[in-house]
């Protein structure tokens, strides 16, 4: 099949698609190319220039990017709020969140860090056929999405709130955690680095991060593979200190390799 063919067999598959997706697509696209164009977009989805503009709008309203004349800009993933976030990467986010709920059995105590995957395995959570477990979270999404769990056992630290995240972190949040014991973390990520560590832009959230490593049994990472391009200002944890990491199959073989190497599980999904 010719190139040409191939291109105009992508156009025609993202032709029709529910407005919440064509959104998606516009996003994923911005995250690969660093711009669009509202006429590119239009023949790409087979809508008209003034949707992709309406659409363009209310992605920028949402903080996912900046317009300009004729088209739109990316911004910094860092920069982005938790609704824009959780459009990307969806499906691979999914499957994760499925294998890491998988980990779980009854009476045990878990953590959900803040993060778009690890609210896919609160979500997950809410159809497991469980008798009781804990769940320790510091992201008020998470623990909305457990609130009305009969078989969760809901536990929030306080703190002070970063709305970009719904998270809570701070001196409070840390002192309560303090308290408390773990059998498993589910740590989420912003930059995923085989020779150093998992990383977020965030200092405050990276040290009660820490604090979560330090009361649990397990460490297990969960990121997509776009978080292994990225390095970020602070160091949530070394490499020593992560037991299994759950990513999806596009994650670069090397760095697979290299993280197993060095003693951690790595499961491709």
């Amino acid at each position: 099949m010719s190139q040409v063919d191939t291109g105009l067999m992508s156009q025609v598959t993202e032709r029709g698609l529910m407005i919440e997706e064509r959104r998606r697509r516009i996003c994923e696209l911005l995250r690969k190319e660093g711009r669009v164009t509202v006429e590119a977009l239009a023949a790409r989805f087979g809508t008209s220039q003034v949707t992709i503009r309406a659409d363009l709008s209310t992605l920028e309203s949402a903080g996912a990017l900046t317009r300009t004349h004729g088209g739109a800009l990316s911004v910094p993933d860092a920069d982005q709020p938790l609704n824009v976030k959780q459009l990307q990467h969806r499906a691979e986010k999914q499957r994760i969140a499925a294998a890491a709920a998988a980990l779980i059995r009854d009476g045990e105590t878990i953590i959900l860090d803040s993060g778009t995957t690890t609210a896919e395995i609160a979500r997950c959570i809410r159809t497991l056929e469980l008798e009781s477990i804990n769940v320790i979270t510091n992201a008020l999404n998470i623990a909305a999405l457990l609130i009305d769990v009969p078989s969760v056992r809901l536990i929030v630290p306080g703190g002070f709130l970063r709305r970009e995240s719904n998270s809570l972190s701070g001196p409070m949040a840390e002192t309560a955690l303090a308290a408390l014991q773990a059998d498993r973390l589910y740590l989420g990520a912003d930059g995923v680095d085989p020779q150093i560590g998992v990383m977020t832009p965030h200092l405050a959230e990276a040290e009660l991060n820490t604090k979560m490593i330090a009361i649990s049994q397990q460490v297990v990472v969960v990121a997509d593979a776009s978080k292994f391009a990225r390095r970020n200002i602070s160091l949530i944890a070394r490499i020593e200190q992560l037991h299994m990491l759950i990513t999806d199959r596009a994650a670069p073989a090397e760095a697979v390799e290299q993280l197993r190497q060095r003693g951690v599980l790595v499961r491709l999904v």
